[in-house]
Formats: structure tokens, sequence, C-alpha cells
């Protein structure tokens, strides 16, 4: 499944444009729903590459943990894309893009803790760690960087997202106590350095110095993270329909076969030979690491001929060509339902069984962090109904707040909570989209409930977001006929 899902996205690599502006944060607490603008300009392909790059230098105006007065925080359920790699591929007959896999505090991008983390994941043997996870390196440490290998820049863009929750999270809401209980804290990730290093990192800015004792990191066997629900058969057809719509529109765009027989003359490669190197994967480290686009080798017959910013951007033209398609033929949109249940399941059960609970002590972790990739991020924001955010960026990062109404609105005598006091807020890179997921798309905001009831996210999880395929349940939906 995994290399089927590569092989989807092997030039789907980029976002399109985010759906909205940035808002400034104000110092009032009570605009928690900013209304965000969908409409946007035709997309610029090289700043959208540089968007997709996500430079740890630019500030970020967010609004995690933005709430009304009085009500509570009761748990957040994050999902990340790892940060900045080196390619998974490299181009025939070229060097490979040289950059320092190692970690240094004093080379940029820095960050004020970076040094302290370096430390502190060298005393990780003492934390817990599932299936085959202990054996990888916790932190990045080849000087000339391996294929996929997370960057200094992919472990301090992770940093920077963890200062970001705690400043929401810990500072503001007291979301953990200081002496917080191993089961108040989950953290999986797949089985890759890049997701578990990234997972760390943000990890470590959300709790610096955190107690390796009590941190157990689960592995998930799957980029899906389906757990034990993986077996989905109509997922899969779905996925090789998507394809080969995609191999269509693909090779029946003239300009860009036109653009990699040109890529492919300049050095002096088959044409075939470079559309399987990918070379927008490497292009895209050149752009973000501020490096000049690779040329021929010395020993290529078209040595000094070098690729250039309007091969990029022909790739990138096409993708967004290709984006546009997707969207219509609905194709992805049926395996992204398919392929994000499970995971958006475990959250609903969660965020339920916070709710309920009839005792002190805490049932479910309050602070749930799963590390994955593009291809887990992508068909859950698309299951959601947030097509229109684009494809993760590098270090993109998803949440999911639970919050309580005023224990006055819940009567006196009660024991638990209810699902009716309960609300939901869906955060991508720091924008409140929730209004725009299609579970509260209708909700009136400006109701004397201006929050979204998590009734409506129970419900989508469990039964609407099946409508698309014609089902009610994630068992039917995967065993149905498709045509």
């Amino acid at each position: 499944m995994q290399f089927s899902l590569l092989l989807l996205f092997a030039v789907q690599l980029m976002p399109t444009s985010p759906v909205g502006e940035e808002v400034p944060r104000g110092k009032s607490r009570k605009r928690v729903n900013p209304v965000v603008h969908t409409e946007a300009p035709e997309p610029d392909p090289i700043a959208d590459a540089y968007r997709y790059c996500n430079l740890p230098n630019q500030t970020e105006h967010t609004w995690e943990g933005h709430s009304l007065a009085d009500y509570k925080l009761l748990s957040v359920h994050v999902m990340i894309r790892h940060g900045d790699r080196y390619p998974l591929y490299s181009i025939p007959q070229t060097k490979r893009p040289a950059i320092d896999c190692t970690l240094s505090s004093n080379r940029k991008p820095s960050h004020p803790l970076l040094a302290s983390f370096i430390s502190h994941m060298a005393q990780g043997g003492r934390g817990h760690w599932d299936a085959s996870l202990g054996s990888l390196p916790r932190v990045p440490n080849h000087s000339s960087c391996e294929m996929g290998e997370l960057t200094q820049t992919g472990v301090v863009q992770h940093l920077k997202n963890g200062v970001i929750l705690h400043q929401a999270y810990i500072r503001r809401h007291r979301l953990l106590p200081p002496d917080w209980s191993p089961r108040q804290v989950f953290m999986e990730s797949t089985g890759k350095s890049r997701t578990l290093q990234s997972g760390l990192a943000l990890l470590y800015g959300f709790l610096p110095d955190f107690p390796w004792s009590k941190l157990t990191v689960r592995q998930q066997w799957s980029t899906l993270f389906c757990g034990s629900s993986c077996d989905c058969p109509a997922r899969s057809r779905y996925l090789d329909l998507e394809q080969k719509r995609q191999y269509r529109q693909r090779t029946s765009d003239a300009e860009l076969e036109h653009n990699y027989v040109a890529m492919a003359t300049a050095l002096g490669v088959a044409t075939r030979a470079l559309r399987a190197a990918n070379p927008v994967d490497s292009l895209l480290c050149h752009l973000c690491h501020g490096l000049p686009f690779p040329c021929a080798n010395s020993n290529a017959r078209t040595q000094g001929a070098c690729l250039t910013l309007n091969h990029f951007a022909v790739i990138r033209r096409q993708q967004h060509d290709d984006e546009r398609e997707r969207q219509e033929v609905g194709l992805y949109r049926r395996y992204a339902v398919l392929a994000a249940h499970p995971y958006l399941n475990r959250t609903a059960l969660r965020m339920e069984a916070a709710v309920r609970r009839r005792r002190k002590g805490i049932e479910e972790p309050v602070f749930a962090l799963a590390s994955a990739h593009d291809v887990t991020m992508a068909p859950l924001l698309s299951a959601l109904g947030l097509e229109g955010a684009g494809f993760p960026r590098f270090a993109a990062r998803l949440v999911f707040e639970l919050w309580k109404s005023p224990e006055a609105k819940e009567g006196k005598g009660k024991k638990g909570g209810t699902v009716e006091n309960a609300f939901i807020r869906v955060l991508y890179n720091g924008q409140d989209l929730t209004f725009d997921t299609d579970f509260c798309r209708d909700h009136d905001r400006h109701s004397a409930q201006p929050l979204c009831p998590l009734s409506n996210f129970l419900n989508f999880v469990r039964r609407d977001m099946f409508s698309i395929v014609n089902a009610t349940s994630y068992q039917e939906a995967c065993h149905l006929t498709v045509l």
C-alpha cells in the first residue's frame, strides 16, 4: 500500500493555494471563528513552491487554543507531516544536493531549543519504544544526507510547531499539569526515521525536557494509520482508478511531455529514466535549500547543461491542473473517505470517552500526536472536505481540539459530561477551518452556540461521511463493488 500511495503522489508533491489569508491574532479571545476567505487567485507555481518549503524563519499568526470565555479544553489531537527531508529520488547524471544532515546549533536554520533537544535525545534509551522504533536514530546523523533523511530544517520546523502548541495549550490553558502521567500523552509514528524524529522534535517543543520514563512511542505499520482496520478492498480499487486517471492526465499533457524531453536531452539521459527519477522531488530540495538547480555531470555527454526554473514551473503547472481535475472527478475523494476513516474514528472515540468519563483520572490521552506523511494527511484533509487547503507542506499540522461548555450548562448533580455540551475545532497550520469541514459547514456560527457541536463530528465519522460511496458504515463501504 505504501508503494502504491507513493506512486499516486509521484508528481503531486505540492499544495494548491491555502484556504485563506493569515488572520492577525488579536488580544480578545471572543473571536474564535475568524472568517476564512476561500477565493484564491490563480496559483503562482514558484510562490506555491516556497510555501511548500515552509521556511522556519517566517512568522506565523495562529489560532490554536482560542476559545469563548469559560470554555474548558479537554483534549488535543494532532497529526503532523514530517519536516523537510532529503529527496527520495536522485536525478540521473547529476550530483546529489550537498546537504549536511547532522544537527548543530551553530548552523542555520537554528532554534533556541536545538542544543538542549540534541542533548535530550541522547538520553532516549530511557524511553519506551514500540516494535522497531527503538532501533531508529532519534536525530538525523549523517554529514551527507541519506535518501529521505530529515534535515536540520525539518527538526527546526517541528521545534517551532511544538513551541506554538506549548504557548496555546500549556501556558494558556494548562492542558497538562507539571506532573502529567504517562496515560495523558500519546505519541505514534510510522517506522521511518523522519517521522519519528519529527514527532520527537514537536514533542520537545511542546514539553521541553519531558521525562523519558513517562513516554511510550507506538508504531503505526501503515502510512494510513488504520491500525486493525486496514482491510478495505474498495479503498484499494478507488486508489487504482485514481492512479489511472492521473496517468492519463499526465500523458495527455503535451507541454509536460515536451518539458521532460527537453530536460532529458539537457542531461543526456532517456526521457523515461528522468521521469522515473521524479525530478520534481530533487528540484524542490534545491529550491527549499537555496541551491542552484542541478547540472549534468562532467562525464555526461551534455556536460554543463543545467535544469532551470522554467523546467520546474511546467511540472508545477501540471500539478495544479491535475489537482483541479482530481477534485472534479471525485475518485480521490472516495478513496480518501475510506483511507482516513480509521484515524478519524479513533479520534472520535477518544473525544467521546473524554466527555463521558464519570470518575476522576484520565481514561484517554489529553494530548495525542500522530507523526505521519503527506500520503497520510492528504486523504484526511480530503475526507474532511478541506480539499481547498492544498497538499500538505513540510511540517504541516492538523489539530482537533475538544472543548466543554461551562459547567453551569451541564446541570447540577451530573457525574459526567454529555456530548451535547462538547464542541470541536479543526485547525490546519494555525488557521481555524472548522466551518469549512463537511460536518460543520452548515452550522450557523452566528447562532447562540458559535462553536461546532461534537455530535456533528461523531455523526459524520460514523455515518454521514460514507454517503459519497452510497454506504452507511465503514465495513459496508469497504466491501461494496466499485465499478
